[in-house]
This record gives C-alpha cells, structure tokens and sequence, in this order.
C-alpha cells in the first residue's frame, strides 16, 4: 500500500496506514490529538489518575511506518509517524485547536493591516536544539523551500496565498506577509500541516536534525525505530519523558499486540474491534479520538444523473446514517449531516438533522424523471469501511427504487481516480478547518474539487468571508454557504469516524478533547509515565 496524507491536496482521502488527511490549502494533516473516552483509569485526566506529572523513563510508540524510504524531513512529513517525529523535533508558528481553529506556537501574535493582505507576525523567544534563536530568517528560509516549485512539499498548496518575494523580515524576530489577495484566515497559513521551521540553509535532516520542538535527536533507522530525547531548555516546557522512541509495527494486530505485550507504551491507529475487546477490562487504556475522520460519498454535480438537484437530495434522504455507521465503522463515530467539520469553527450545528425518508426521495427521483434510476457507485479498500458503506448503501437506496452497481478501483489510483471520472464515489477525509475544505474542495479553481461543485456565486461568498474582518460576520458568510451546500451540495457526509489508540495503564496526559490533525494529537511533551 501506498502512503499519503489524509489531507494531501492531491488526494484527500484519509489512508489507513497514512497520515492527516489534509494538505493544499491549510491541510487536513487534516498534525492530530482527540475527543474520546479512555478506559477505566483515563489517560487524559491526571486528577483521576496517579496525581501529578511526573519526569522519567523512556515511552515506545507503536506507527504505522513507510519503510526504508522514510525521512525526518519535516516538510516531506505524509505518514501518521512522519507527523509525529516532527512535531516532537520542530515547531510550526501555530497549529490546531480543538476546534481546528490557528492556535500560537513559535508565533507569539498575529496581526493584519485594514485590507487583509497585509500581516504581521511576531516570533515568541525560542532556540533551535544548537542553541541558536529561531529568527524571522529561519521561517522566510523555511517557507521559500516549501514553496520550491522544482519540490513536491506538502505544505506547498498551503502557502499559495503568500508572496514569499515580497514578504520580508521587519527585525530578528517579526516578519510581514504579504498575500496575493485579502485573507482573513491566514493564520490558517500558519498552522498548515507540514509547514515546519527549520534552521536557515538546512538540508539534511536524517543525519542529525536540529529543530526548535520538545525532543532532540538521538538516532533514527528508517522503517524501523526513532529515538529523542528530552530538550530541557523547551520554550512551552521540557517534556516529563527522558526519551521518546519510535517504534515502527506496520499491521495494526502487531501494534495491538507489542502494547499487549508490554513491548511498547502507546499503539496508534487500532481498529474497533480491538477496541471493543479491551475497553474498561483494565489491561490497557483505549482512546477514543472523536470527528477524526469524515465519511461519505461524493456526487458529480456537473453530469448526469447529479447535475439535478432533486435527485442529489434524494440521495441525501435516501441515507440511513446510523446504519451506515453501526455497519461501516462498527458503531466507531457518529452520524453526519451532509456537512464538513462537524463540531469545528465555523461548523452550521443549528441546521436541522437530515433523517431517511424513502417517501419523499421516491416523490423527488419521480420529479427528476429518474424513478428506475441506476449508478455505479466507485469504492476500494483504500480506506476502511468504504467497501462496507458502499454495500449498505446500494441496499438503501434499493429501498427507493434506485439500483447501484459498486465498482471497485485500485487502492493505488483511487483518489486520483475519482476526481474526474465516474459520478458517485466513496471518499473520507481528515479534520481540515471549514474554510480550508472550502478553498481546497469546492471552489471553481480548487484542485481537489470531487463533487465538480463550481458557482461564482458560491466563490464570490467565499471572497467576501475572506474579506471580512469582524469574526461574527465572517461566520454568518460561511453559514450562508453551508446552507446551501446542506441543501444542494454535492457531499453526502453519512458519519465522522472515531480514532483510536490504547495506551498502556502507567501512560498519563494523552489529549482526549480535539479532532485528529489538530495540535494535541501526539503531543508526548505532555505525556508522563506513572
């Protein structure tokens, strides 16, 4: 299998042996920590478990590796333990709160000029693991070597909206962006998965890395184990941990078992049966990471059968959500509404739910002259769960006089696959801010725009969100274009998938409360042995 970001721009699925869904715009990848519930003894809550923090010993995590070809290389970070050893070496300027909105990190402040194009940003006193100062140098080095066309770096998408050429160090430790258009959610620019710093000409970084994050470099065997130890002189505080290993189990029954075992402390990426079958016994600690993951299908607005908008809402009423959630991801997530981002900045929670009703979508495919309707419904095993909701469905929508036909592509081509061809398909996606699954998705230029959603006046809203400055009338834009969406859009968002991870029973601190891709995922400075 393949490997790539749950949210590459390219393709914006999430894979299961991949990393954050999200790339391109202020991509899933979208870095990662979650809602959820643990087990008896939650990890999340020190007050419930063994008192307070405390320094020493040495955690293994169990990931998902990419074999002989992985790199500490920050900005070529696409797998889940890509992310993870990053974001223990280095720092971005902010990252993802809970609610996917920008958080500060190495930037201390943030501040636009009256038009929006225009922002400065000022650095927070932090040092490189050498010793140095992280400089506004050190992030326009950082930036421009994304953003190097001859280069394929994930965050490369993310900083289209910056004139890199133009933008400048104002003094050691404040730069001024200058954006090619209004932006008023930069600092979803900063945040981009992948967008690291480096130190100013650095190159190499599988030899002896040097970055400004909680952890220093050790040693690292691609495809097998990577080794940090604790920075002390940690500007956000030195980590409880001594050491931090990385420990590559590429089969999900191998991390479960090394955790089982005692082999490692932390297992990434389990499935719901495991989870199922060692929550609240006491061995170890299960972790629930919840609105990780979107899951739904996608329908080509811009042909037939999908180019009616009767027959796209049939399709939403024809969905039985928590079916399709019980049977496709084991009961593991919550039932969606036709909407990115449930639970995130921005997220329209007042719309009303949208329930099955085969009356109703029967009366509309009549309307639509497609009573005998019949799809082919594009799947693969790409993702879990994609097979077993594209079978759940064609049952559903049987129920409505609609036939579906499921045909599954390769796990390889897939994401490429289904942005061009055919009219219905599978897709999944990881946490993104709302504004970013916008710009990257469903804009007449966007280069990851499945559904073929494309209306000026849906662009020129999106502009004029982008345009406004007071954030309560920002928000009223980007509900305005989620009504619509939810009404004739091209998503039909059946669930968000939990995430899960176990941890062993001494394991402390593992953030519970944000979507994956989000700051807190992964965060082990914040973790303790007790």
């Amino acid at each position: 299998m393949n490997h790539v970001p749950v949210n590459d721009s390219r393709f914006p699925g999430l894979r299961r042996r991949g990393f954050l869904a999200a790339a391109g715009g202020a991509a899933g990848l979208g870095a990662l920590a979650l809602a959820g519930c643990a087990g008896s003894g939650t990890a999340a809550d020190p007050a419930k478990a063994d008192g307070k923090p405390k320094r020493g010993g040495r955690l293994r995590a169990a990931f998902a590796g990419g074999g002989a070809s992985e790199t500490l290389d920050p900005h070529l970070a696409n797998l889940f333990a890509d992310a993870a050893r990053a974001k223990a070496l280095f720092d971005k300027l902010a990252d993802y709160g809970p609610d996917l909105s920008a958080q500060p990190r190495l930037a201390s402040a943030w501040e636009p000029n009256a038009g929006l194009d225009r922002w400065k940003v000022t650095l927070r006193k932090a040092a490189f693991h050498d010793g140095k100062p992280v400089t506004a140098q050190d992030v326009l080095y950082s930036y421009r070597r994304i953003a190097d066309p001859a280069k394929a770096f994930r965050a490369k998408a993310s900083l289209e909206p910056i004139d890199l050429k133009a933008s400048r160090a104002l003094d050691e430790r404040t730069i001024e962006f200058v954006l090619k258009r209004p932006t008023a959610e930069f600092p979803n620019v900063l945040a981009a998965f992948g967008a690291y710093i480096v130190p100013a000409g650095a190159q190499d970084f599988d030899k002896k890395p040097v970055g400004s994050g909680p952890f220093r470099f050790v040693s690292f065997a691609p495809g097998k184990s990577a080794v940090f130890k604790r920075n002390d002189a940690y500007w956000d505080g030195a980590p409880y941990l001594d050491e931090l290993e990385f420990v590559v189990a590429n089969e999900e029954s191998a991390r479960a078992n090394a955790l089982l075992g005692g082999q490692v402390e932390y297992a990434h990426e389990l499935n719901p049966a495991t989870a199922r079958a060692h929550e609240n016994k006491g061995q170890i600690q299960i972790v629930r990471l919840r609105n990780s993951a979107m899951q739904g299908f996608v329908m080509k607005t811009d042909r037939p059968p999908f180019d009616d908008k009767r027959v796209r809402e049939a399709f939403f009423l024809i969905a039985d959500r928590k079916e399709l959630v019980d049977g496709a991801l084991s009961g593991a997530g919550e039932i969606g509404n036709d909407l990115f981002g449930k639970g995130y900045e921005y997220y329209a929670g007042s719309l009303p739910q949208r329930e099955q009703d085969l009356d109703r979508a029967r009366k509309l495919l009549k309307e639509a002259g497609a009573e005998k309707l019949k799809v082919t419904l594009d799947t693969s095993p790409v993702a879990s769960g994609f097979t077993e909701a594209a079978a759940i469905f064609r049952d559903q929508a049987a129920k409505a006089g609609v036939r579906i036909e499921i045909k599954t592509g390769s796990k390889d081509s897939y994401w490429k696959d289904i942005l061009d061809s055919g009219t219905l398909a599978s897709y999944r996606s990881g946490a993104m801010p709302i504004e970013s699954h916008i710009s990257q998705r469903l804009l007449t230029g966007s280069t990851t725009n499945a559904t073929h959603w494309r209306h000026k006046n849906f662009d020129a809203l999106y502009q004029q969100a982008q345009s406004t400055k007071d954030k309560k009338d920002r928000a009223a834009v980007y509900e305005r274009m989620q009504r619509r969406l939810h009404a004739e859009g091209g998503f039909l968002i059946w669930g968000f998938a939990d995430w899960i991870l176990g941890t062993a029973r001494s394991v402390r601190g593992v953030e519970q409360k944000a979507p994956a891709n989000s700051l807190d995922w992964a965060r082990f400075d914040k973790v303790w042995l007790a």
